[in-house]
């Protein structure tokens, strides 16, 4: 019988263990923690966003620079494919408002644990608290470190590596890998924080204030870098700003900062309505109105909104419709740098794409594939990251099986 390892038990290296068990190879996942899915597990704390319904070409789009190398691993494990996976362990799924696509129970838990009891009566094992440590002194062994300090070395016909980023390193995922890989002569491009946090330097008062507050249906754009705008709820935060549209944001954020040393992010208060209408309303103020009382009666902005203008612009506002107006529909944020990678929900880079082929497989290592984080891909939060996770695992395991001789069945 043909053997399989598998280090790390993410989403990734978790459906790879089970495309090759499947296939009837004996498999055996390592992973350094108590237990398996803790990443997936906290992902479903707030409602498990498994994928999104949008169609293939928009959802590719999201993707960015790696969107061509993943559309043909989203054809060949895609949405649809994960719905199935996910009704096939009791959990169908439904779409929500916003077009993502969550499990019935809107949990993890019920979904981990019926993958779990399906990989057992695989027979796939599970070998957790064992740090992979890198390879042996012949190359063709992988070396592991359990919790108490013994080493132990496995070798296999194949092996996947699906070791994740390096966000949440307290849940397994801590960029350990990236060392002993550049020592195998393997490209990397740096690790870096997606979809995170960024920081601004905001007045104690309004930090004080407005901590934990929503800035509702607004669009963000960085200024310079030719994006467009994404709309959504931004959170303000004490150190800075996170939610949807900034992590959407994060690669031109990351070039902005790298470029410059800050950038600008421009919040539009108002997305709905084009500077001149804005203009219209705030030309009716009445007499006795306030600066506050003027803007909310006319264009119905809220506190937090009204003191982000009033934050980005010293304290005092525009008295001028038009230059008021203006200021609405671009509201100067200077973002001085990102969260630390340690606070992101993923990361950027990874293993460069030169380095492996169609089928996942590390060029400069026959025989070992690597799938999820590993590689050198972002997308934003919505289903995305999970969808890829998915896709380039079975890819992975599909080639491990081509690689093995097997035929490889959708």
């Amino acid at each position: 019988m043909s053997t399989a390892t598998v280090v790390g038990g993410g989403p990734a290296g978790l459906i790879a263990a089970e495309v090759l068990a499947r296939a009837g190879v004996a498999v055996t996942v390592y992973d350094r923690m108590p237990s398996v899915g803790r990443k997936f597990l906290l992902a479903g704390h707030g409602g498990l966003n498994i994928t999104h319904s949008e169609d293939r070409d928009r959802l590719l789009t999201r993707y960015g620079s790696s969107a061509d190398r993943l559309a043909s691993m989203l054809g060949v494990f895609g949405p649809q494919d994960l719905r199935d996976w996910c009704a096939g362990l009791g959990e169908p799924t439904f779409v929500g408002s916003s077009g993502r696509v969550f499990p019935r129970s809107f949990r993890a838990t019920p979904l981990m644990r019926a993958w779990l009891g399906r990989l057992t009566e695989l027979g796939v094992r599970v070998e957790r608290r064992q740090r992979w440590t890198g390879w042996d002194q012949d190359g063709g062994g992988l070396r592991f470190t359990a919790a108490d300090g013994e080493e132990t070395e496995a070798t296999a016909d194949v092996t996947v590596f699906a070791l994740g980023g390096a966000s949440w390193p307290r849940l397994g995922s801590d960029g350990g890998w990236v060392g002993p890989f550049a020592d195998r002569g393997v490209v990397l491009t740096p690790l870096r924080p997606a979809n995170v946090g960024v920081r601004v330097g905001w007045s104690d008062d309004f930090a004080g204030r407005f901590e934990g507050t929503p800035l509702k249906s607004v669009a963000l754009a960085v200024r310079g870098q030719g994006v467009r705008p994404v709309r959504g709820d931004a959170m303000v935060t004490r150190p800075g700003i996170e939610g949807g549209p900034v992590y959407a944001l994060g690669a031109a954020i990351r070039a902005a900062l790298d470029t410059d040393g800050s950038c600008v992010l421009e919040v539009d208060l108002r997305p709905d309505l084009a500077g001149e209408q804005l203009a219209d309303r705030l030309r009716h103020r009445r007499p006795k109105d306030s600066g506050s009382s003027w803007l909310r009666r006319a264009i119905g902005l809220d506190p937090v909104a009204i003191a982000l203008l009033r934050e980005s612009s010293g304290g005092a506002l525009p008295a001028d419709p038009a230059a008021t107006a203006e200021l609405v529909k671009a509201v100067p944020v200077v973002v001085t740098a990102t969260m630390p990678i340690e606070r992101a929900i993923s990361t950027a880079g990874g293993i460069a794409w030169s380095e492996v082929d169609e089928r996942l497989m590390l060029r400069a290592l026959p025989g070992t594939f690597v799938a999820g984080e590993m590689l050198d891909w972002e997308a934003p939060t919505g289903g995305y990251l999970l969808q890829a996770s998915f896709s380039t695992g079975v890819v992975a395991a599909r080639g491990a099986l081509a690689w093995l001789g097997r035929d490889v069945e959708r």
